[in-house]
């Protein structure tokens, strides 16, 4: 009996101990589509003994996560947001890990002509002009954001756009599905286009510009906000986001021969 009830306490110690090395990342769903998150993962897990639990939303949602402390670390991809973030006090700093970039998909035959575009400006000015079907992500994510801001620099507002332009309040993987679904033109960051299975009739048409260029950057969230935040897990990732293991596994992640993030933390 005495030997029964030691193993239990062991068992509930670890348990516990289990549950102290559990955090939770907010991350877009534009991350979590690339796939890059289960190579990441276990070997997190494997070299840490940390358990992240990812809250994939997008980078408007996981910036108001963090913001009221229902996560303790956020990684997201829109630098003005990521400022106001921590101007607002809700983060302690802001740490670049990786990038890629955007990219217009569209379907072959390319009613709009964008393949021969020479700016993104160019691009959605085409499909504009031509009232060709647009996906928007609608859903506030850094991608939607920089969308947006993308259709300011071309002097276009989507509230004045007519049935063409489709706002579906979903994640990069369901906006594709759309996408693909009526034949239309949609801008996803370039990682998940790699890894997005339903292309139906759907290519990459355009890409290249700088103004596409695409930062993930890592925000611990503020434990003078929310002193329930365990910072020292968060610290702990930081340190692997940024160390040569994770510079390897970022940069040799691949889908079809095709990188999908190009590693430029400092470490």
């Amino acid at each position: 009996m005495k030997r029964i009830m030691l193993g239990a306490l062991a068992a509930l110690a670890m348990g516990t101990a289990a549950l102290a090395e559990e955090m939770k990342l907010a991350v877009t769903t534009s991350f979590h589509n690339s796939g890059l998150a289960e190579v990441l993962l276990p070997e997190i897990k494997a070299d840490l003994g940390l358990e992240v639990q990812l809250l994939v939303v997008g980078t408007g949602q996981a910036i108001r996560l963090g913001e009221a402390g229902d996560v303790d670390a956020i990684l997201v991809h829109s630098k003005k947001a990521e400022e106001a973030f921590l101007a607002g006090g809700n983060g302690t700093h802001r740490r670049e890990i990786m990038y890629n970039d955007f990219v217009f998909i569209g379907p072959k035959a390319d009613p709009a002509t964008i393949a021969g575009a020479g700016s993104a400006k160019a691009a959605l000015q085409k499909i504009a002009a031509a009232e060709a079907a647009f996906v928007s992500r609608g859903d506030d994510s850094g991608t939607h954001k920089k969308e947006l801001s993308l259709w300011a620099a071309a002097n276009l507002s989507p509230v004045e756009f007519g049935d063409w332009y489709n706002a579906v309040g979903a994640g990069m993987g369901a906006a594709l599905n759309t996408a693909s679904g009526m034949g239309g033109y949609i801008m996803s960051d370039r990682a998940s286009w790699l890894n997005f299975a339903n292309k139906g009739d759907l290519v990459l048409l355009y890409s290249g510009d700088p103004v596409l260029f695409n930062q993930y950057a890592y925000l611990p969230v503020n434990p003078e906000k929310h002193p329930h935040v365990k910072t020292d897990l968060v610290a702990e990732l930081e340190t692997w986001l940024v160390s040569d293991k994770a510079k390897d596994l970022i940069n040799s992640y691949q889908i079809n021969g095709e990188a999908l993030f190009v590693f430029n933390a400092e470490q």
